[in-house]
């Protein structure tokens, strides 16, 4: 497993999360280390490595429906991608790790850009 670190309880939110997997699929499972605290509307942006693999998803944004804590979709389709895979054992890029970043939020929503922890109304 990588050493890799993501604040759980950030004080900006919503925040960074590293991911664990992403599914080869018409609409990507991603599955997040921890709970990952995004609500259903947020639009992410995928940050992969060479190391993970699906460098296609690389750089993409997509909107979220939120499954589980640590699960969510997204409207990308991945079916012909490469295979995530989080690289493990000597390898040189095992402190090099993949993140979801969210970017924004579906206008007709915005439920999440006035969310802060720092808010105890929010």
């Amino acid at each position: 497993m990588p050493r890799c670190y993501a604040n759980p309880n950030p004080i900006y939110q919503p925040a960074m999360r590293l991911i664990l997997s992403i599914t080869n699929s018409r609409q990507a499972l991603v599955t997040t280390t921890f709970d990952h605290q995004y609500g259903t509307g947020i639009i992410v942006r995928f940050d992969i490595p060479p190391a993970c693999g699906m460098q296609e998803i690389n750089g993409m944004t997509g909107a979220i429906i939120v499954v589980s804590p640590s699960m969510f979709t997204v409207d990308i389709d991945t079916t012909n991608f490469t295979p995530f895979a989080i690289p493990v054992g000597a390898n040189p890029h095992v402190d090099i790790c993949a993140q979801v970043v969210p970017i924004g939020e579906i206008n007709e929503l915005l439920t999440q850009a006035t969310r802060n922890i720092l808010n105890s109304n929010a």
